[in-house]
């Protein structure tokens, strides 16, 4: 049974920067120049987390927690807020989502009405268009993440859909734009606010959700509430969503008509240090895939076969099939092990043969249900979004 009940204060944020409670347990390196952080503890519902910003707090999975599972742990789930004046409790019994704009009947559902709707649960990817943006080369602004911007979960909630048609929505609206309880900074900054069509709101995927994994959101990763927008970055999946405004144009608030864009090239890239294209907002993930069993620059023992293990992600389609690559020989096609639905991670597994003594970089590619594979090639643009490359680990035989 989810328990909704808690108001969830995070006293231990409201001091600011990282102070006690909060402990240093070592730093982490991300595999790029400059990418040692501090490995924290004692952020409230939180294991270690890497620490990118720690008000508002941008914290970033380590690495080692996705080889346990291909379910992310909520303690460990990554954390990204923009604006540090974000909720620090939820006061559940006053709480009301506020459903308005082009609708028949504007709302105001408490927690209890909306527990009230058909429940549904989806497995489901929740990556930061940003991830892995500290291995762009060149490199560009923004934080730098490694490749722990990302999570994957069970999520519960309701449908979008089934909100929206308790509001009626009018004949004629075009978008549906979503905001959450955190403020912005100074008066006429722009609330953080995104928008999806009026088809893609109601497809029956994008969920409100109240739970993953099987409790309540913790407070840094959206309680009470948050969308769930399958297939698709996080800059979409608001959270601690308290407004859901129908409109019948486009959105033209900064968060889309400025922010979150991407070249409308093929690959998302442009030629680095190009400064003016054509962008449209982002939207659907791309295929990624990783070595988890095996660090980066690893001495492994010469002379046996190699186990290797890792996680896959189809982007907005499932994974059809992960192979990998000892150095520049064939693509070898791994084992894929349980699906838990096209939007999830899915693990996979391989032996490879024994290696010879020395240096060696070992590939892994996903290809999606879509026919859509990881490139050899990394794109580049100015954001540092949408990372897709094939990606490499570089180990030692001996």
């Amino acid at each position: 049974m989810v328990d909704l009940s808690r108001r969830g204060a995070l006293g231990a944020l409201a001091a600011g920067a990282v102070a006690p409670p909060l402990l240093a347990q070592g730093l982490t390196r991300l595999g790029f120049v400059n990418g040692e952080r501090a490995l924290v503890g004692g952020f409230p519902e939180k294991g270690a987390m890497i620490v990118q910003r720690s008000r508002a707090p941008v914290l970033e999975t380590p690495w080692d927690v996705y080889a346990r599972g291909v379910f992310t742990p909520n303690d460990r789930f990554y954390v990204r807020w923009h604006y540090s004046d974000m909720p620090l409790s939820v006061d559940v019994a006053a709480f009301r989502l506020r459903i308005g704009g082009a609708v028949n009947a504007p709302r105001a559902l408490s927690l209890a009405e909306l527990l009230k709707l058909p429940r549904v649960e989806i497995a489901a990817v929740n990556q930061c268009a940003g991830n892995s943006r500290g291995h762009f080369t060149p490199r560009v602004a923004g934080a730098q993440w490694g490749h722990g911007a990302m999570g994957n979960a069970r999520w519960m909630g309701v449908r979008l859909r089934d909100v929206l048609d308790l509001a009626g929505v009018k004949a004629g609206a075009s978008a549906v734009r979503f905001a959450g309880l955190d403020r912005p900074p100074v008066d006429g900054a722009p609330w953080y606010a995104k928008s999806l069509s009026v088809d893609h709101a109601r497809n029956g995927e994008v969920m409100i959700a109240f739970a993953m994994n099987g409790a309540a959101l913790p407070m840094l990763n959206g309680f009470p509430i948050r969308l769930v927008v399958p297939g698709w970055y996080s800059t979409y999946w608001i959270k601690a969503l308290d407004r859901v405004e129908v409109l019948t144009g486009a959105d033209d608030n900064f968060w889309m008509a400025k922010a979150y864009r991407i070249p409308t090239t093929p690959d998302g890239g442009v030629a680095p240090g190009t400064k003016e294209f054509p962008s449209t907002p982002i939207g659907a993930m791309v295929p990624r895939s990783f070595v988890t069993s095996v660090a980066d620059g690893a001495r492994l023992p010469s002379g046996a076969p190699l186990s290797l293990n890792g996680i896959a992600m189809g982007g907005d389609a499932g994974v059809a099939r992960v192979d990998y690559r000892i150095d520049d020989g064939p693509w070898v096609a791994a084992a894929l092990e349980a699906d838990h639905g096209r939007y999830s991670f899915r693990r996979w597994t391989a032996v490879a043969p024994p290696l010879a003594r020395g240096a060696h970089r070992i590939d892994v590619r996903c290809t999606n249900a879509n026919g859509l594979a990881q490139p050899n090639v990394a794109a580049w643009n100015p954001s540092g979004y949408q990372r897709g490359v094939i990606e490499a680990i570089r180990v030692i035989a001996q």
